[in-house]
């Protein structure tokens, strides 16, 4: 009995090798990023992509500014346009530059975490506009 469930075993084990063999070949890595929302936004600017590992924090805390900066704009303006959703980078690497560039890792991380609590309080208020405007 022992063996005719390994053999049932394996018989299942081949029948299902060639649906993940196809499935694997399917998927292609890459480091291209598509949108079907606002496909042309602005790339990070170089600075922050090429930033060390170890100041990884930096690059976090200005995505953090720009999705905060950019979930409160669409808030106030009532407008989810691409333009304002994902606006060019300058804004939030000036805030970054002004208030935080020569501060030290832990308040970065501070930081940080107040731009979140920002980005959260606004976000559901965005969605809402950005779902109206197909923009989600």
């Amino acid at each position: 009995m022992r063996q005719a469930q390994h053999l049932a075993l394996a018989a299942l084990a081949l029948s299902l090798t060639p649906t993940f063999a196809v499935a694997e070949r399917n998927l292609v890595p890459t480091l291209e990023r598509s949108f079907n929302v606002c496909p042309d936004r602005p790339a990070e600017p170089v600075w922050m992509q090429e930033i060390p590992l170890r100041q990884a924090y930096q690059r976090v805390l200005v995505q953090d500014i720009y999705r905060a900066q950019n979930l409160e704009r669409i808030v106030e303006t009532v407008s989810c346009a691409c333009e304002t959703r994902f606006p060019s980078w300058d804004a939030a690497e000036a805030v970054f530059r002004e208030k935080y560039a020569s501060n030290e890792r832990w308040e970065m991380l501070e930081a940080s975490d107040g731009y979140n609590r920002r980005a959260n309080a606004a976000r559901s208020a965005a969605k809402a506009i950005c779902d109206a405007a197909g923009n989600w």
